[in-house]
């Protein structure tokens, strides 16, 4: 099997369901319980806060956890508006977020909020000086991807955290769940007030993420019962499902040194591949990009019938984010990067993991060259 859809899901590390299982087993009460068995469940979860904060370079008890980079995005947006709706109406963002965030902020748009989804260019970035001239007196929220989903573009957000540093009254959500542990961020030296990441895109497991919540910065909790998370987030804490979380990142961080040159070489190999192979376009920007995804388009072939024939040699694919994959639109992100309709409806992403081998990027590119003229006279428009 080879896969390079990593950028939907990793493969949990053997380690990160060991300790999911022994934390499980051995700490199965219930968290907010005043007994032994409770307590000891609480002990394990406050140690995983502590080590994901250690590592974000953040205090304790600004990492909350739920259960996914939906949820997190969701709880930042509507969370802080929720808290602040007397303060202004104003929202910012871009054309190119992720459906999580981009479909939370058509829904405000629809309840009367004016929202401002700022262009991006050829290669996918937003202006850091287009930002500043949309911002007005009511603007409460700037929210922006740090690494595009689809193409790996990287935002500028240190220069923007710079920026907003100077409106206080603005707060600053930034979707890191495709660069954690792959593009560096610091959350402090940006001025970041919220931040999402979610276990599964480091190898951890699905249904664990985290929110990280700028120290003296309130939201209104979207779910309402208990007083679990700070008051953030009510529900039975999943005390394994936060230790797995934390044993997964440490380790994606401590193989991120050794692991990232091999990822470079790979994403170099398949960008000289892409850019030599008549037919085939590269979306994603060659050289200042994430070094784990690359987008590429196939003209005249539709890309799931693509996907699903890789599929069948067991190779592993996707055409836009798993969020959208099953929509068969355009992607939406290429568009807004000014990609004509036939390249954005025919997009293909590839995207590695720190397991991605050199053989196994060519035997993929081998399988490509060879599918590709097999399937022209079916699909070719």
């Amino acid at each position: 099997m080879i896969y390079l859809d990593n950028s939907a899901t990793t493969r949990p590390h053997r380690e990160v369901l060991e300790t999911y299982i022994n934390v499980s087993e051995r700490f199965f009460g219930n968290a907010s319980s005043l007994h032994r068995l409770g307590i000891e469940s609480e002990k394990v979860l406050n140690r995983s806060r502590a080590i994901l904060a250690e590592l974000l370079e953040v205090e304790s008890s600004t990492v909350l956890f739920t259960s996914g980079g939906t949820e997190s995005n969701n709880v930042a947006i509507k969370g802080s508006l929720l808290h602040s709706h007397q303060k202004g109406n104003h929202l910012i963002t871009t054309k190119a977020e992720h459906a999580s965030v981009y479909q939370v902020f058509k829904e405000l748009e629809s309840e009367g909020y004016h929202v401002s989804f700022l262009p991006v260019d050829q290669d996918g970035l937003v202006s850091v000086e287009q930002l500043e001239q949309a911002i007005t007196k009511e603007t409460t929220l700037v929210s922006i991807s740090h690494v595009n989903n689809e193409t790996g573009t990287i935002q500028p957000i240190y220069e923007i955290g710079q920026l907003l540093h100077r409106y206080p009254k603005i707060r600053f959500h930034v979707d890191h769940v495709q660069g954690a542990g792959k593009v560096p961020l610091s959350i402090k030296q940006s001025h970041i007030d919220l931040l999402t990441m979610s276990a599964h895109k480091f190898h951890g497991l699905k249904g664990t993420a985290l929110l990280y919540v700028r120290p003296g910065l309130h939201l209104t909790p979207l779910f309402h019962g208990g007083e679990q998370e700070f008051g953030f987030r009510g529900g039975t804490e999943n005390v394994a499902g936060a230790a797995a979380m934390a044993k997964a990142y440490k380790i994606h961080l401590e193989k991120a040194p050794s692991a990232m040159p091999g990822m470079k070489k790979r994403r170099e190999q398949l960008i000289h591949h892409i850019n030599r192979s008549e037919g085939i376009t590269l979306n994603s920007h060659p050289t200042n990009g994430a070094l784990h995804i690359i987008n590429l388009s196939v003209p005249g072939y539709k890309p799931e019938v693509i996907v699903q024939k890789l599929a069948e040699k067991e190779m592993y694919v996707s055409t836009q984010s798993a969020c959208s994959s099953k929509l068969n639109e355009p992607s939406r992100v290429l568009l807004a990067m000014g990609k004509e309709e036939e390249l954005a409806a025919s997009a293909i992403r590839i995207s590695l993991s720190f397991e991605s081998s050199d053989e196994e990027v060519y035997s993929f590119l081998c399988a490509l060259d060879q599918l590709l003229p097999s399937i022209r006279k079916v699909v070719k428009k």
